[in-house]
């Protein structure tokens, strides 16, 4: 990817957009007026000869299922929504690997990308509530605090306050070269330390 990929961002802000509406899109590798959205399942993207290709029908391979099982409209809605945030999750770590070789810095989205990571690999459902203190989410129906730790921290370990309402820490590590590996703790498992936090580590 080269500076002429990222044009479409002076463009946004010839347009009046937002600083948030550019750092979203800069994320994302595209401006929003570059996707038409059309059916549920059918998405028009414009690529950069502004030529139209369309992606649709994401799941073909329901008509290979065994026709006696019954697949509910949520099940389709979810496979969706884990597809469209894998996608997500690898164009925001490639996005943030030019960033920091265009720049030398890294983009401040750790918490994400880990809780992002968190979904897809070990099934995090999150609260819906984006501002519900004391964990993230539930694993397997047990609450879980996701502590994410980025390539800036040469430690290891976590700290999280006692009086969070989880059941499991899962701690999510990211390298200098955006690889990522997790550990997932029972609560009851976490040393304490003094005053009203706990410590988990992962190697």
């Amino acid at each position: 990817m080269n500076m002429s990929d990222y044009d479409f961002l002076w463009e946004m802000r010839d347009l009046g957009y937002s600083s948030e509406e550019i750092m979203e899109a800069a994320a994302c590798g595209y401006a929003p007026y570059e996707a038409i959205y059309l059916e549920p399942y059918e998405t028009i993207y414009l690529d950069d000869d502004r030529n139209t290709k369309i992606i649709d029908d994401l799941f073909d391979d329901i008509k290979d299922w065994d026709t006696d099982v019954q697949v509910s409209y949520e099940t389709i809605e979810d496979e969706e929504t884990a597809y469209f945030k894998e996608q997500i999750f690898n164009s925001l770590i490639e996005n943030a690997k030019e960033y920091y070789s265009l720049t030398g810095r890294y983009l401040q989205i750790w918490g994400e990308l880990g809780e992002l990571y968190a979904e897809l690999e070990y099934g995090l459902k999150r609260h819906k509530d984006v501002n519900y203190e004391g964990s993230d989410g539930f694993i397997n129906g047990k609450l879980v605090e996701v502590k994410t730790i980025s390539p800036l921290k040469q430690h290891n370990q976590v700290i999280v306050k006692k009086k969070g309402n989880f059941e499991q820490l899962l701690i999510v590590r990211i390298s200098k070269n955006f690889e990522f590996k997790a550990k997932l703790i029972s609560r009851d498992t976490l040393n304490g330390t003094t005053g009203k936090f706990l410590k988990g580590k992962i190697k």
